[in-house]
């Protein structure tokens, strides 16, 4: 039996076939799973592109039992953020068609036409919360400025005016992914789910989905200087508390951010109080007990933002005592430790959830290239791990009783999926309930990574992962990928761009160097104002490993990454002159301009000692492009116009450095409307396009 199942399975791996640049556009991505009240399905987001080379993300429910086959709550063709009812009988959703304007919509859970809660102008709503009786959501939306709205630009095109210029008088008005919004900011609004009836006679007479009278909605927050504020109801549904911070420098203040009481009167009629007994820092995501006595927040003392090289902490805020402690202070977790992958956007937001009888707070952990479902007790203590090392998990949501969790999870060869955690037990029993992406893994010849530690010159150890393409022999070329963040890391997560590159015939090797997240505060800090140190060190030792190894040809060894990978693919070439090729995607070369033209600004002495008009020595030290005289690599470099977090002319800089010293280069640079994230969310054609580039770079020089 054995040897028949052997000869099936080796039957099996050879009728499979490699992966492709356009396997890219068959990949069903899922997100933001939901768990029922009662416990019996799950709420999520699916994702597909289209045949107009466009996403569609419509509402899903799955049976909790994985008895059923999932089936669709609406069509989309832009539905997300879909939130269950408190009751169960219904499911709230943001509609953001392109060119129109938001709504705000509720759909019965059993399936039928979407109504209209609230119709907003033109702008972003953000996410919504039901109030805990049911009877109201909260929601954020941020208006778009009225000389920026699709009418304003069809009155111009028809009367042959020309683009208004954009007058800022702050320094928060854009965000890479977000745009330009100038002075607009998202603000609080609440409204009441009543709403009128359906217009029958409209969705007979025109097959179309009924509608509601839309209920106005009341702006009852408006005071966040950067409009980046987080919220949560009270458990009674009487409050609302706020994470805010209302500095008029708040962009340089993050440790001014406070919590805020909301309590809900008459319309206009509102108190607002900033709770006191919490510590100076940043603080986001406020979660309210079950019972309403105590508030759980991510954040840190200090002066640092969010994302740094400290670890994000798990805070819980006694409101009768009026005193804040730090449940994870001795140990070395952190709540913002991003798995990066190429198969869905960079989230660096914690995930906290309240275990309905409000016994322990669930959040998740990145560590050693996984994404762990974690908890603490109200009391604190040791962390408890409740999900699988070697894989990525996030937190969905609880059932009303606690005893079922909604997850996706994902592994090296299984995109995320969505998944139901029995909650029993230290380690939780996962039931796997779609499976969208099961025809292509099967039809694909996919590869594990092999896990290797090497020790750096200075003894410090180095976690990598090695993957081969099956069946091969001898020795091959190689890839050295570095991630981007950099406090941030490589995982245990599917990445289609290290599949396809494994399935080009190379050896692909990633690491997580001094600089990453997932392994400790120290390990971070390391590389705090002095890139190009510590990091280097590290990736030192990878490439030596790489060079030593039986299975790599070291005369065929490559680097590339993007954003900070790029940055030190740049740092490579510099100091090191054994590589055959490199790419620097989306890259940071000189931290100086970088620092004047980036959607987040560098604050004097904090990160970096100096700045950019007073002592910039320490930037300049550790600009790539200072150490770019005798660079003699051939190097692609990709950028695209619309990125706001390393701005095009960072690649440009690369780009003119080699062709003055006559260097092979090549530069990709793709349109405004793409992104920093191009390579993950961009427009599927010029992914497609972005990778063609890459097999065709390394075919190339590594042959």
């Amino acid at each position: 039996m054995a040897t028949r199942t052997a000869r099936r399975t080796a039957r099996t791996r050879t009728r499979q076939r490699a992966i492709t640049p356009e396997d890219l556009l068959c990949l069903v991505g899922v997100g933001d799973a939901q768990m029922s009240p009662d416990g019996s399905h799950v709420l999520f987001v699916r994702k597909v592109v289209n045949e107009r080379n466009a996403y569609e993300t419509s509402l899903w429910v799955a049976d909790a039992a994985a008895r059923r086959t999932p089936h669709a709550l609406t069509k989309g063709p832009k539905d997300s953020h879909a939130r269950w009812s408190p009751d169960g009988t219904q499911v709230a959703f943001i509609r953001a068609e392109a060119n129109k304007a938001p709504a705000l919509m509720v759909v019965p859970a059993k399936g039928g036409a979407p109504r209209v809660v609230s119709a907003m102008p033109h702008g972003t709503i953000r996410d919504l919360a039901w109030s805990p009786c049911g009877t109201r959501i909260a929601f954020s939306f941020r208006a778009t400025a009225a000389e920026w709205t699709p009418e304003a630009a069809d009155a111009r095109r028809l009367s042959g005016a020309s683009t208004p210029p954009r007058a800022i008088d702050d320094m928060w008005y854009r965000l890479d992914g977000d745009g330009y919004f100038g002075a607009q900011r998202f603000a609080l609004y609440v409204v009441s789910v009543g709403g009128g009836t359906g217009k029958a006679g409209a969705r007979k007479a025109r097959g179309a989905k009924a509608k509601a009278d839309a209920a106005k909605p009341e702006c009852v927050f408006d005071r966040d200087t950067l409009g980046t504020f987080t919220y949560d109801w009270a458990p009674d549904g009487s409050a609302i508390v706020i994470a805010a911070n209302t500095d008029p420098r708040a962009l340089w203040k993050p440790e001014e951010t406070g919590l805020y009481v909301l309590t809900l009167g008459a319309p206009g009629k509102h108190r607002f109080g900033r709770l006191v007994g919490l510590p100076a820092g940043p603080k986001s995501h406020p979660r309210w007990s079950p019972d309403g006595l105590h508030i759980a927040y991510s954040g840190r003392v200090g002066k640092d933002s969010a994302y740094s090289t400290a670890n994000l902490e798990l805070f819980v805020h006694d409101l009768a005592a009026r005193r804040a402690r730090s449940l994870t202070a001795g140990t070395d977790a952190c709540l913002m430790a991003a798995t990066l992958t190429d198969t869905g956007d960079a989230s660096f937001e914690p995930q906290l959830r309240w275990l309905p009888d409000g016994s322990a707070i669930f959040f998740r952990v990145g560590w050693h290239g996984g994404g762990l479902i974690a908890s603490m007790g109200l009391d604190g203590g040791p962390i408890a791990f409740h999900s699988e090392p070697g894989e990525e998990a996030s937190l969905g949501s609880f059932s009303a009783d606690g005893w079922r969790l909604a997850c996706i999870r994902s592994t090296p060869t299984q995109p995320g999926e969505v998944h139901v955690a029995e909650v029993q037990g230290a380690l939780f029993p996962m039931r796997r309930v779609t499976g969208f992406n099961d025809a292509l893994v099967a039809e694909l010849r996919l590869t594990e990574p092999e896990e290797r530690w090497v020790k750096a010159k200075d003894g410090h150890p180095v976690q990598c992962w090695v993957m081969r393409p099956q069946g091969a022999r001898g020795r091959l070329p190689a890839i050295l990928q570095v991630h981007g963040g950099p406090h941030a890391q490589y995982g245990l997560t599917f990445f289609h761009e290290f599949q396809l590159l494994c399935a080009q015939g190379y050896e692909v090797w990633f690491s997580n160097p001094r600089g990453s997240k997932g392994y400790g505060e120290r390990h971070t800090a390391a590389i705090r104002g002095a890139w190009g140190t510590k990091d280097w060190v590290d990736v030192q030792a990878v490439l030596k490993a790489m060079r030593a190894s039986k299975g790599v040809d070291r005369q065929r060894i490559g680097i590339m990454g993007g954003s900070y990978g790029g940055y030190m693919a740049n740092w490579a070439v510099a100091h090191d002159h054994g590589f055959r090729a490199a790419i620097t995607d989306r890259c940071v070369s000189n931290l100086i301009s970088h620092a004047g033209n980036s959607d987040h600004p560098e604050v004097p002495d904090r990160y970096w000692k100096g700045a950019v008009w007073d002592r910039p020595e320490a930037l300049w030290k550790a600009s790539p492009i200072a150490h770019f005289k005798g660079v003699r690599t051939p190097m692609l470099i990709i950028h695209s116009e619309g990125d706001l977090r390393c701005n095009v002319e960072q690649g440009e800089q690369v780009y003119t450095a080699l062709c003055t010293q006559g260097v092979p280069a090549r530069f990709v640079r793709y349109p405004r409307e793409s992104s920093h994230g191009m390579s993950r969310m961009g427009p599927p054609d010029l992914r497609i396009h972005r990778l063609r580039e890459i097999v065709a770079w390394w075919g190339k020089w590594m042959a």
